[in-house]
């Protein structure tokens, strides 16, 4: 159970989510039947032994929510109090969100990222304030909100997917809306500077995306990068919000520069391989693989992930001075820890 109580929600985060939070993709036995305990358990060591202070338990791939909430479990046992596990409230209708996100606050995750399902189709703000404070009436966990593009809220409701006020009105309203994972209007940076601006002094605002997280830092306190897909740089996002948090601005910026190679490589790969308003999961578990996690295959229907993306990628950081792992791409397609 979370270490805190519904109303010291805010304060819980403010004080313990300092850092980077990364990404754990569930992994699956060889003949996909069930879920790998072993491998599961090694990308969360690897987590800890980089420095990140949680970890997203993806939902969002071919997993049943019993499976889901046994995969949260495993992570939960194998990190103790060393990290904390964060809920994807990603599932396929309000009433499923609440029973997950129910049992995945007695499996031990403490902070919630909240999504919205991909029939849920709100024509007002009010649609959107329904939806979100079910949610977060239903658990006595940290809620992070996420105004992000991917929900497609900005055609009909504002070009922000999820206008400051209703996040006003969240925050009034649920004591457990503790932090912002501020994305909206993708690719602009004027949510996290408005969120920021609006919010900062009561919750804690999220950005994700390294590439403005090191540069926005230097000029606005940025204490969490949650959640994204930084395990593709190993221990490196921990280290550079250390130099962010220290003062220490040459050095975050030398870092900055350095990981440029990559940070291109990937945005190409992200163009080429998400589509439809989804994310490709396949490669952030290549990514992660990269880096000494577990990889191994994932279930249809999954999208893919080929040589060129792949080449790509570990060239990448190659060029960014970091040193992936170099064995054969079969290898990621089994696993470290096959089972």
């Amino acid at each position: 159970m979370a270490r805190y109580m519904k109303d010291e929600a805010r304060k819980w985060v403010r004080e313990t989510l300092v850092g980077a939070v990364n990404c754990t993709i569930p992994s699956f036995s060889n003949d996909l039947t069930r879920i790998n305990e072993a491998a599961i358990r090694h990308d969360t060591r690897r987590a800890i032994e980089h420095g990140f202070v949680g970890s997203l338990a993806v939902s969002e791939v071919s997993i049943t929510l019993p499976e889901y909430i046994d995969f949260m479990r495993i992570m939960k046992a194998e990190a103790g109090d060393d990290l904390v596990i964060v809920h994807h409230a990603s599932w396929n209708t309000l009433e499923q969100n609440i029973e997950a996100v129910q049992l995945a606050e007695e499996a031990g995750a403490e902070f919630v990222l909240l999504s919205y399902p991909p029939a849920f189709y709100p024509e007002s703000e009010d649609d959107i304030y329904d939806y979100t404070r079910a949610i977060c009436d239903a658990t006595t966990l940290a809620v992070m909100l996420f105004p992000m593009f991917l929900w497609g809220f900005n055609t009909r409701v504002h070009p922000s997917d999820i206008p400051t006020s209703v996040m006003r009105r969240l925050i009034d309203d649920c004591p457990n809306v503790a932090a912002i994972k501020a994305e909206g209007g993708f690719p602009s940076i004027q949510s996290v500077i408005e969120c920021h601006r609006l919010f900062g002094d009561e919750v804690v605002i999220s950005m994700p995306i390294e590439g403005e997280l090191i540069p926005l830092s230097q000029v606005m306190p940025l204490q969490l990068s949650a959640t994204s897909d930084h395990e593709y740089w190993g221990p490196l996002i921990p280290q550079v919000m250390q130099h962010l948090r220290s003062g220490e601005y040459d050095a975050a910026t030398e870092v900055y520069w350095r990981m440029h190679p990559a940070r291109k490589a990937k945005g190409m790969v992200a163009q080429q391989m998400h589509g439809g308003f989804f994310i490709n999961r396949y490669v952030w578990k290549f990514q992660g693989w990269l880096q000494g996690y577990n990889g191994g295959p994932l279930r249809m229907p999954t999208q893919r992930i080929h040589d060129p993306q792949m080449n790509a990628l570990r060239k990448g950081l190659i060029d960014a001075g970091l040193s992936p792992s170099m064995e054969p791409f079969r290898d990621f397609f089994i696993g470290r820890h096959p089972m």
